[in-house]
């Protein structure tokens, strides 16, 4: 919890035909990215959808939103990584975006998810970090330059990484911080989430 402006990463499994009521948020960015399953998502802005492996919400919270989440299958787990991060100021006007990733974006380099001025069609966080998302081949390496300014955060939801001698294992997290490139490389298929914090 509390690493810069990242707030806490959660790691959920929903269990079919179960989820969470309607409850509130505000002041909060939220991004919702599925591993495996479907989540059906409705909130107070009169959004519903279903986010799928690939896709990555946003809710900024702002003065106020509730929400509701359930698993959107009667027979399948949703297995998912909900996200929060503090915003640059408080009392923004309520938000919502949902984009779609392919494979093929994800597979052996860092794609951009999320960043303030969503480039590279990322959906746009109100906070000075980019997130990006990765699946990683076995055998595959990934560069991500550390700068002296910056923090770094990488989270593994699947596989086995060395990042710069470190192993990682799945549902391990690893904090960066002062100037250093980071060579990520997999041990076996690995599926990650880097973080790029100010």
């Amino acid at each position: 919890m509390n690493f810069r402006q990242l707030r806490v990463i959660n790691e959920d499994y929903v269990a079919a035909a179960d989820g969470f009521d309607e409850h509130p948020h505000e002041d909060m960015e939220i991004l919702t990215y599925i591993l495996e399953g479907a989540l059906q998502h409705r909130d107070s802005m009169g959004n519903g959808s279903v986010i799928r492996p690939g896709d990555m919400q946003r809710m900024s919270a702002g003065t106020g939103v509730t929400h509701s989440e359930f698993n959107a299958s009667k027979t399948e787990t949703v297995h998912l990584l909900q996200i929060w991060i503090f915003p640059e100021k408080k009392g923004i006007k309520p938000g919502y975006e949902q984009k779609s990733f392919s494979v093929e974006e994800r597979t052996n380099r860092l794609k951009l998810l999320a960043s303030r001025e969503a480039e590279d069609g990322s959906v746009t966080i109100h906070q000075d970090a980019r997130v990006y998302g990765s699946l990683l081949g076995r055998g595959k390496e990934v560069q991500h330059e550390n700068r002296g300014d910056r923090y770094t955060w990488i989270q593994l939801a699947k596989g086995t990484l060395d990042v710069n001698g470190e192993i990682l294992s799945a549902g391990d997290g690893a904090a960066v911080s002062g100037a250093e490139k980071l060579r990520i490389s997999a041990r076996e298929d690995s599926h990650f989430l880097l973080f790029d914090l100010n």
